[in-house]
């Protein structure tokens, strides 16, 4: 039996999905809270989540945020779920720290945290008395590496580069745009980076200016793939010939590799991220001890093999580590 109870956003997206298996009786009782489904990336986390629930029994119930920049209301949400007797907590934060508080009276009843994707900052947890049973996600430092050496290749050494990050002081955003500058240090000229917020139309824009006062550019990379779309948006109207790379693998990214457009996109695998973090709470809830940190698969799409990501998406196409499969196989 799978039920909706829907809640109606300003964006027409779902607030509350409740999946429930038809052996939910004895099933793991799963809380998960995602970031805003006005994102595809999150659409993706969110049908893996679902889709492995299925497939491993497990009663889920999915809250998400209204939109990207909803910290508040996604904390509301937790705060609700929180007083609710699931088995396991999976969380997907939009900050390092806007569920913190939430999570406290988790904690107080031990229940397990599953920490997806976005880090919640160890520190600030530590002082409100919990502690993370595991995270999952992609280092996301080695994927900007990824792209800065796709960029080395595509690029004559030395040329002007710019970049554009996401909101200020996101970490993932951060790790991102770090990664990309290890990659390149002395060898490209990085001469300016800006904010786009993780909006498509803001990224445009700052790629337009940037394009006019660097005419010479050679290269952009933007820390997402919406963003990397709007900057290939302001290079295609300018007709200059400028390498765009972008990070996250979504459909219209793939789509845009395989036509020509953008130069490249790191994929992660956000589907896969969401059907790991059910497996981890399954094996949570049967008192398997969770190792602390494990890295979801990544891989650098280029023209090359845009056309076979496309065929496998949203799922990765070949076999990845996966310790919480294993465990749930014992």
């Amino acid at each position: 039996m799978r039920m909706f109870n829907c809640l109606t956003l300003g964006a027409g997206l779902f607030a509350t999905i409740i999946s429930t298996p038809a052996q939910a009786q004895d099933a793991a009782r799963v809380a998960a809270i995602v970031k805003g489904l006005d994102n595809p990336f999150f659409q993706y986390m969110h049908q893996g989540i679902e889709d492995q629930a299925k497939a491993d029994g497990v009663a889920v119930t999915v809250q998400a945020a209204a939109n990207m920049g909803d910290a508040t209301g996604q904390a509301d949400r937790l705060t609700a779920m929180a007083m609710q007797d699931f088995d396991c907590y999976l969380v997907n934060p939009i900050s390092v720290s806007n569920l913190v508080q939430a999570l406290v009276p988790v904690a107080q009843k031990n229940k397990p945290i599953v920490n997806i994707d976005s880090t919640i900052d160890a520190e600030q947890a530590k002082a409100a008395g919990f502690t993370i049973s595991t995270y999952i996600g992609t280092d996301n430092v080695a994927a900007g590496v990824l792209a800065g050496e796709e960029m080395l290749k595509l690029v004559p050494a030395g040329s002007k580069v710019a970049l554009v990050a996401g909101i200020v002081g996101d970490v993932g955003s951060n790790a991102r745009i770090k990664g990309f500058k290890q990659a390149v240090e002395g060898k490209l000229d990085v001469v300016v980076m800006v904010s786009a917020d993780w909006d498509r139309e803001k990224a445009l824009t700052a790629a337009t200016d940037i394009l006019a006062a660097h005419p010479d550019l050679a290269g952009f990379f933007a820390a997402n793939d919406i963003m990397a779309l709007g900057v290939q948006r302001a290079v295609q109207t300018s007709g200059k010939d400028v390498k765009v790379i972008g990070l996250d693998g979504i459909v219209d990214a793939l789509k845009s590799v395989a036509a020509g457009e953008l130069a490249a996109t790191v994929a992660q695998y956000p589907y896969v991220v969401g059907a790991m973090g059910v497996e981890a709470c399954a094996a949570a809830a049967t008192g398997k001890t969770l190792p602390a940190n494990v890295p979801a698969p990544v891989l650098l799409i280029n023209k090359a093999n845009a056309e076979a990501s496309l065929k496998n998406f949203p799922r990765p196409g070949g076999d990845y580590p996966d310790p919480f499969r294993e465990m749930l196989q014992q």
